[in-house]
């Protein structure tokens, strides 16, 4: 009974992470509020401005997440976080799969 237990447990988070995976083609569709800025091959248009093409997928989350959290300050900060706060957290997966796809 404990075997079929933990057996259902690992299936059920697999099920979980499938069903949230990122989606390149979402992120695609997303980014291109994001092309005003950030350009649309994920070279800024705008110097100073970060490349996002290429990124490591993580580090665009976790940036999202903190200008969201408005705990990124500084610079431009006030415009970043204004676009993250309209995110979901599925969002975030999806344009982070795009930018990081990009070479």
């Amino acid at each position: 009974m404990k075997k079929t237990l933990i057996v259902a447990a690992l299936l059920t988070s697999l099920v979980g992470v499938t069903a949230q995976a990122a989606d390149v083609e979402a992120g695609k569709a997303k980014a291109k509020i994001c092309a005003a800025c950030h350009g649309a091959d994920g070279k800024a248009a705008i110097d100073g401005y970060p490349n996002l093409n290429g990124q490591n997928a993580k580090y665009i989350v976790t940036s999202l997440k903190a200008y969201k959290a408005k705990q990124r300050n500084g610079g431009l900060a006030a415009v970043m976080q204004a676009q993250a706060s309209m995110l979901s957290d599925q969002d975030m997966e999806n344009l982070a799969a795009y930018y990081s796809s990009m070479k």
